[in-house]
């Protein structure tokens, strides 16, 4: 018996077979091999046609089906992770109405921007958790004012996963995680947002029906299953954005714990017990995928745009040219905690929510001529990373989250022990590293969705821990770098 696991991402389709009995990811692959395209029609636009999505599902079906050797028919269930905050639109026949209005697209921020100075942050904020900022709602704003023709004919409006699940089995239904998305879920009134789709002038029927996230969401109709070369009426049970999955992969669903990943850019994904939010709105907040009524689960989000994209500047342009990265790593390693007083802030990679959408830029401070080498840069850099999420993280204890634990998947900046060992000392937390990806963890949830597991618990037992990183036992040093650094970042933001 076997759950499929597709992760629907803005740079390639991921598709995982795991097996129930073991928890063993039997067969994995993804499409394109190069980066999935993203048309950029103007300036801070970013597009893609759904259909290349589907294109990209088949030949990674085909490819793990090839490499199984497994039946369709012992597929029992269907989960699907994807790109968060896109915009998918199709007419009463089914039709899309345009390309999707991809996540990184920042064409929404002036509607999002223009109805929380409408409607006030103390509207705002204790009802959405967030301004309603650059989410699916205001993108959909957009298409209202410069593409009315196009607004008029929409049916529903729909996230990168609800489309892929409607195309699979003809369903149009979200759930309240993925409205958290849209900025579209009233958490006071634990329901679809209508005060911001009256103060937009959105249809209340344009959204799809709302379903738990783990449950029954439809099953592959015939043309579906043809297509992929799966069996008709395999249910799909299992549905979310892609960093609450990535959370939900690594076993993160109670107050306390947390996900983080370290690829281009960083995120830290937390789980707070409690509906609070940041009054400067700095860091964002979604239902969890275990959130209900009953059982409050917030995921509370801090994303660091500079991250892996820094550490590679600083690999081509900083550090000898024959050093891989690991070597890098040995390098930076000469150098003690603190990097002698050399302060990076990585914020080069465009604006940061968490400094309240300024552009502060990238910068190296206190460099000593006559101390200070480019080994020194390449420790300061990843240290500066790692501080720039406790930054973040700063924000999330204050508005409730404790963090006790992080876990992570062995790859990108987590593969390096100085990133490793500085975000466990300047933290306190415990870090596992973990052998799982977004797709097979998209598997494991269908599973729970199905009842195959009783529970999460049962669901990940069989994840296999790859290392665990205890804070030091003197933090002294890397709380004391960390102050540095966070003075400098203060008087920096305090002169603008």
């Amino acid at each position: 018996m076997y759950l499929l696991g597709y992760d629907i991402g803005s740079s390639s389709v991921k598709a995982a077979l795991v097996e129930v009995a073991t928890g063993r990811t039997v067969a994995s692959d993804f499409f394109p091999k190069t980066e999935a395209p993203i048309k950029a029609l103007k300036e801070g636009w970013a597009e893609q046609n759904p259909e290349n999505w589907l294109g990209y599902m088949k030949l990674a079906t085909a490819s793990i089906l090839s490499m199984s050797k497994v039946e369709p028919k012992d597929i029992k269930a269907i989960g699907i992770s994807y790109q968060m905050h896109g915009l998918v639109a199709i007419d009463r026949e089914g039709n899309l109405l345009r390309d999707a209005i991809i996540w990184c697209d920042s064409r929404g921020v002036p509607y999002g921007e223009r109805a929380f100075n409408d409607l006030g942050a103390d509207v705002c904020l204790p009802r959405l958790l967030n301004q309603p900022g650059n989410f699916t709602a205001t993108k959909l704003a957009w298409v209202k004012e410069n593409e009315p023709a196009t607004f008029d004919k929409i049916y529903k409006v729909m996230l990168p996963g609800d489309y892929i699940a409607y195309r699979l089995t003809g369903e149009i239904c979200t759930n309240p995680e993925g409205l958290s998305e849209y900025m579209l879920w009233d958490f006071k009134e634990n329901a679809p947002a209508k005060f911001l789709m009256d103060y937009f002038g959105y249809d209340y029927s344009i959204l799809p029906e709302v379903k738990s996230t783990f449950c029954e969401q439809g099953r592959l109709t015939k043309e579906a299953a043809e297509k992929l070369g799966l069996a008709e009426g395999t249910p799909i049970t299992y549905r979310a954005g892609d960093q609450p999955n990535n959370a939900l992969s690594l076993n993160v669903f109670e107050p306390g714990d947390v996900a983080s990943t370290a690829g281009t850019s960083g995120v830290v994904y937390g789980i707070n017990g409690s509906v609070d939010y940041d009054p400067r709105s700095r860091v964002n907040n979604f239902a969890h995928v275990n959130h209900t009524a009953d059982t409050t689960r917030i995921g509370v989000m801090t994303c660091i745009s500079g991250t892996g994209i820094l550490n590679s500047w600083v690999k081509r342009n900083v550090a000898p040219r024959e050093l891989s990265y690991a070597e890098m790593n040995d390098f930076a390693a000469e150098v003690p905690i603190g990097s002698e007083g050399l302060v990076v802030l990585p914020f080069g990679n465009g604006a940061e929510r968490v400094l309240e959408n300024r552009q502060v830029g990238c910068s190296f401070n206190g460099i000593n001529f006559n101390i200070h080498r480019c080994n020194h840069i390449v420790r300061a850099a990843q240290e500066g990373i790692v501080f720039s999420f406790m930054y973040g993280m700063e924000i999330m204890q204050k508005i409730g989250m404790e963090i006790k634990s992080i876990k992570a998947g062995h790859a990108n900046m987590f593969l390096s022990k100085i990133f490793r060992d500085t975000l466990a000392g300047v933290s306190g937390a415990t870090i596992t590293l973990l052998d799982t990806d977004g797709a097979a963890g998209a598997a494991r949830g269908a599973g729970i969705g199905a009842g195959i597991y009783r529970d999460n618990n049962e669901a990940f037992a069989s994840l296999n821990v790859i290392d665990t990183i205890a804070p030091a036992a003197d933090r002294t040093p890397y709380i004391e770098a960390y102050a540095r650094w966070k003075a400098t970042l203060e008087n920096i933001l305090n002169r603008e």
